[in-house]
């Protein structure tokens, strides 16, 4: 099967940081088949492979000296379901939150809590996606991918995916396995994820007393549109920073200096801590410099006000990591994947 290769196409429009760099060899591929092929054709010229989803956690850095291949693969499948749960394949390419709201059209709960975020479903599993006391591990079954080292496909279970806090096993060996679909096991009979301050804050100002799994997505909508801009009208990468994890000492020192703290107590004995609330208290909300900037309703996310290059980005990244190290003696580690002459993947 031959596949389209294109030369030189620009990144802007397929990652949502909107940073202007460019693909030396470019394809669209929209089956294992042309998948194949694709990598055929790279390992032919002799040129590496990066492989792009929705690009919503993407920090490119440079032009990429590769084949650059953006994977399409669609459709949505209900594998079988029962009186309690329902069993639904997923395709890489679908948009993330576009599936979760036909889950919860279908009756099916569990995903309403990740509601709104960017990307697409292939790239999820990458991070093992979370929000609002859920992670994507919760109701993952199982995930399959194209393994490029053995040119096989396999099935791994979640428990095979290693998931971990915004990480995996597909993170850790980037590059190795190509996600071509997940499943997903999703209960009918909604076990409801309230734990979230403003979560219940927003329910209880709508006057929602019993919410529904819809009730619960339409809140946790509202609260990331308030505080996260739309990539397409302010470019940007959603939570730039992960959320540093501390000794329960170490958290009770800071609270004394700092009583308003926001922790969450984890259940190793350990404390989160959330760096959207330390990069504002260090003065850093609204914080540009030139178009790389903080937002400023949420000082979590970095964005791209126009022209700014992903090194620019990553410069103020630096200066806020640093700043947070020598305030709080907390390391704050980058949540998207930086790509390009500072960290290329093959």
């Amino acid at each position: 099967m031959s596949v389209l290769i294109e030369k030189d196409v620009s990144l802007k429009p397929y990652n949502t940081l909107a940073v202007e760099v460019a693909a030396r060899f470019f394809v669209k591929v929209q089956s294992l088949a042309q998948l194949k092929a694709a990598l055929a054709w790279a390992q032919q010229h002799k040129v590496e492979v990066f492989l792009l989803g929705g690009g919503s956690n993407l920090v490119l850095t440079a032009d990429l000296d590769m084949l650059v291949i953006h994977l399409q693969l669609r459709g949505i499948e209900v594998l079988d379901e029962d009186a309690e749960y329902a069993r639904v394949e997923v395709q890489a390419g679908e948009n993330w939150h576009a599936f979760v709201q036909w889950s919860l059209a279908q009756g099916y709960s569990g995903l309403e809590n990740l509601s709104l975020i960017p990307g697409h479903i292939g790239a999820a599993p990458v991070q093992n996606i979370g929000a609002y006391g859920v992670e994507l591990k919760d109701h993952l079954e199982s995930v399959l991918v194209y393994d490029r080292r053995t040119e096989q496909t396999q099935r791994l279970s979640a428990e095979q995916c290693q998931f971990a806090y915004r990480d995996s096993l597909f993170k850790r060996e980037s590059g190795r396995r190509v996600i071509l679909s997940v499943i997903f096991k999703l209960p009918k009979q909604a076990h409801l994820q309230l734990d979230y301050g403003q979560l219940r804050s927003y329910l209880a100002e709508q006057q929602i007393v019993q919410p529904t799994p819809q009730d619960v997505s339409r809140a946790v909508c509202a609260i990331r549109a308030e505080k996260l801009p739309d990539p397409t009208l302010l470019a940007n990468t959603g939570s730039f920073f992960k959320n540093p994890v501390v000794s329960a000492e170490h958290a009770q020192q800071l609270q004394q200096t700092y009583p308003h703290l926001v922790s969450f107590a984890q259940s190793d004995g350990q404390v989160k801590l959330a760096a959207g609330w330390l990069i504002e208290q260090a003065g850093w909300k609204g914080v540009r410099h030139g178009d790389a900037g903080v937002h400023a309703k949420q000082a979590l996310v970095l964005v791209n006000h126009g022209s700014a290059t992903g090194k620019q980005i990553l410069e103020l990244a630096a200066q806020i990591q640093a700043d947070i190290r020598q305030r709080f003696a907390v390391e704050l580690d980058i949540e998207p994947n930086v790509i390009g002459a500072i960290a290329a993947q093959a």
